[in-house]
């Protein structure tokens, strides 16, 4: 398993991002809602058994992941 970690320049940077202009739990907030509207529309928008976009599925998960780590609304200990 790989691990990436950020330059001090830009965990700075994305502390100031979310401490000065934007709150975590807003902008999970609107991750997930965005998420919804993007598969919602795509669900209407193709016919039953329409091949799907590429990666629709990891964009998905990934959209997710990102809200959950902003805000754990999911997490459930």
């Amino acid at each position: 398993m790989s691990t990436n970690h950020f330059s001090e320049e830009v965990e700075a940077r994305l502390k100031g991002f979310f401490n000065e202009i934007i709150d975590p739990k807003d902008m999970a907030k609107t991750i997930r809602e965005v998420n919804y509207l993007l598969s919602l529309y795509f669900m209407r928008s193709r016919k039953t058994g329409e091949v799907e976009l590429p990666n629709i599925d990891d964009d998905f998960y990934w959209l997710n992941k990102l809200a959950e780590v902003l805000d754990p609304y999911l997490d459930l200990r």
